[in-house]
């Protein structure tokens, strides 16, 4: 199989570039570690003696958190699935050693499996 890699190439830099903006909306680069992001508070003008609304920004902070946590590991995904492309690794099953099926990685450009060993 000879796979398109600039069309997977492209997928995946789109890709990023839509995750890093989401992360950039809830979150800032760890300037230690650039590939970390931390959650940033939501800036709701908690009156801080209103303990409804320190409840409410205390439960938007848990949930800017939990999708952080989601879109940092898809950035990962996405960022190891460009290195195999430079390393001429892409496409290629981690458990296997078989080829991804074009199909798997028009669904999921960062796939590092094949149907068979993917869960």
């Amino acid at each position: 199989m000879a796979l398109n890699l600039d069309y997977f190439k492209k997928a995946l830099l789109e890709e990023k570039k839509k995750l890093e903006g989401e992360l950039g909306e809830i979150a800032v680069r760890n300037p230690d570690q650039k590939s970390d992001w931390n959650v940033t508070y939501p800036d709701m003008n908690v009156m801080s003696a209103a303990k409804e609304e320190v409840a409410d920004q205390e439960e938007e902070f848990e949930n800017r958190s939990g999708l952080e946590l989601g879109l940092e590991s898809r950035l990962r995904d996405i960022n190891e699935a460009l290195e195999h492309i430079r390393l001429g690794k892409y496409g290629v099953c981690e458990v296997g050693g078989e080829e991804i099926d074009e199909a798997r990685l028009k669904a999921n450009p960062a796939a590092v499996t094949c149907v068979k060993h993917g869960n």
